[in-house]
């Protein structure tokens, strides 16, 4: 019996054809990016309430789309990446918190299982004994290394504990890790909600209809929206966001605050960190948002609420 392949809401969307991808890599020698902008390492990361709070709500970004979220008690880390190098590409900035200064995690959630966001090293190193809550299909590679507290959802589904729920909601993106799975386990999105507040981790994703829906479903306070790694947007439109995009998306989503990640670790694309930053900064001068409904975290920033 032949394995589930995994489709996108638009069946339109599909991977990139060799051709493409060749296409690309033949534009992306002839240009020559400064790479040498660093993020900024929060000055006062707090490792001692983190490891100690059990009662604020808070979010802290790690890098990348790693984040340490605390809700209900209860410690989760998003997408757990703190590889320095994916394949032949230097990590750009250090994790804001080494992985062995983190409390004991309850829960990881994982959007996708592309590298830059599922590291199976760095869960190893993850103390706790945490639940793994996944996109279907990706449950049977976890358990094939041994993981065994796994709960795959599909779009829409969720799942309770203690006072939490979670929300896995659509993304258009893909999935890959060997030459024989594209496409055979989903990807998406996770909705943390409690009584009191509503954090939507949007994971990877192009633009696309779904951030309306979400948006309509869910009262969402903050929004963990990508920024990164569009250009060439002739080839990244359909995967990744550009920061205009990710404004429009975020207006889509009805969220309150948009916290801007999947940027500033990893060279994944032709655009840099300050580009991505640059274009996000103007973009959201023009429009009627508030500024303080964006909030840039530095590397290891802990926002409480």
């Amino acid at each position: 019996m032949s394995r589930k392949q995994y489709a996108n809401m638009d069946p339109h969307v599909t991977v990139h054809s060799l051709i493409d991808l060749m296409r690309w890599q033949k534009e992306s020698w002839r240009k020559k990016k400064d790479i040498s902008f660093q993020l900024d390492l929060h000055q006062n990361v707090d490792v001692d309430f983190l490891c100690s709070n059990l009662s604020r709500s808070t979010i802290t970004w790690i890098g990348h789309s790693t984040f340490l979220i605390q809700m209900a008690g209860l410690n989760i880390v998003t997408d757990p990446v703190w590889a320095k190098f994916l394949g032949t590409y230097r990590r750009l900035s250090c994790p804001g918190i080494p992985i062995h200064e983190l409390p004991p995690i309850d829960v990881v959630l994982i959007s996708h299982s592309h590298y830059d966001h599922l590291n199976y090293r760095s869960i190893r190193l993850l103390k706790g004994q945490p639940l793994f809550l996944v996109p279907s299909g990706l449950d049977r590679a976890f358990k094939r290394k041994g993981y065994d507290h796994v709960v795959a959802l599909d779009w829409w589904e969720t799942y309770e504990l203690n006072e939490l729920t979670f929300s896995f909601v659509p993304a258009q993106h893909w999935t890959k890790r060997t030459l024989t799975d594209t496409n055979r386990s989903h990807w998406g999105g996770w909705v943390v909600e409690d009584d009191s507040h509503t954090i939507y981790f949007v994971g990877d994703s192009g633009y696309f209809k779904g951030f309306q829906q979400i948006g309509d479903r869910y009262n969402i306070d903050y929004c963990l929206m990508p920024i990164g790694a569009y250009e060439p947007e002739w080839f990244m439109a359909t995967e990744h966001v550009s920061p205009e995009e990710a404004i429009q998306a975020f207006i889509d989503t009805q969220s309150n605050v948009m916290i801007p990640m999947h940027y500033g670790a990893y060279m994944l694309a032709d655009d840099t960190t300050e580009e991505a930053l640059d274009r996000l900064k103007k973009g959201w001068g023009k429009t009627s948002l508030e500024k303080n409904r964006l909030n840039i975290l530095q590397l290891g920033e802990t926002l409480c609420f």
